[in-house]
């Protein structure tokens, strides 16, 4: 199989290591032919073997098996229509974190072939170094608006997915950049916004110093490039503010149970909050 992957961060570079391990499991030939405008990422992708070759020109690309776009959201819409020319037997997947937009771009000539997906999975690192190939393992994928696919590239993708190890979900586009405005996009907005609570402080050295597990896992995506995220909010900025306003009523709530002394309101209030652990 022939894979090129447009994007050789964390998310590309895991997904080429996963399915080169699972490859070399089944005593398969692969080749993995890579692009990425950051030219120390092509070098580091070649020296860490994720790669097998690197091009700068997309048309290399358009006969292969599968392409795979790994970058950010605006840099998806911007590179569509250059794959419009790409073989109706190539199947293409786009790892975005947002779908309704990138759904609406899809070139008609490339709908049939185009798999819109978002795997549930990452870290605060990037770049080739942080390419992990169990990232993905156990984790949920999630397919939008697969009634447009060919049914070919739809299982072609499926089995893609499943041999890295994914659990796959189904959703419309609308709805999954709904959801994950809650679970996945506000969870940073958060993140960010606690740390530059504490960065405000008068002597922030002095507050981390009392940092335990609970302030490192809260604060640890904090660390996610802006550019990535800039891009994420923007294409999903209505849900998102949508997820703030909830969030803040939230914050409201608890303020005035504290400030008017309502422990045992409070304690029914965090009781609700416990409950989401028992549908996880």
């Amino acid at each position: 199989m022939k894979v090129g992957i447009i994007g050789l961060g964390l998310m590309g570079g895991s997904f080429a290591l996963a399915l080169k391990r699972k490859f070399k499991q089944r005593d398969e030939r692969l080749e993995i032919i890579g692009i990425d405008h950051n030219d120390q990422h092509c070098l580091e992708a070649l020296e860490l073997k994720i790669t097998d070759k690197i091009t700068d020109d997309i048309t290399d690309l358009l006969e292969l098996d599968l392409i795979v776009l790994t970058i950010p959201v605006n840099g998806i819409l911007k590179i569509l229509p250059e794959l419009k020319n790409a073989s109706d037997k190539t199947t293409i997947i786009d790892f975005g974190s947002t779908k309704e937009k990138i759904v609406q771009a899809i070139p008609q000539e490339i709908r049939k072939n185009f798999v819109a997906a978002h795997p549930m999975a990452g870290t605060e690192k990037s770049g080739p170094t942080a390419a992990d190939r169990k990232l993905y393992r156990g984790k949920v994928v999630v397919l939008c608006n697969t009634e447009d696919n060919d049914p070919k590239h739809l299982k072609f993708a499926k089995n893609v997915f499943r041999d890295i190890g994914m659990k796959i979900f189904y959703m419309n586009a609308k709805d999954h950049d709904k959801h994950a405005a809650y679970i996945s996009h506000m969870p940073h907005a958060v993140s960010y916004a606690l740390s530059n609570s504490v960065m405000k402080q008068e002597n922030p050295k002095a507050v981390l110093a009392l940092a335990g597990g609970g302030f490192k896992d809260m604060s640890r995506i904090a660390k996610s490039a802006p550019a990535m995220w800039i891009d994420i909010f923007k294409q999903n900025k209505t849900n998102l503010l949508s997820a703030t306003k909830s969030l803040k009523k939230e914050i409201e709530t608890f303020e005035n149970l504290v400030e008017n002394e309502e422990w045992e309101e409070l304690s029914k209030w965090i009781l609700k909050a416990n409950e989401l652990h028992n549908i996880l």
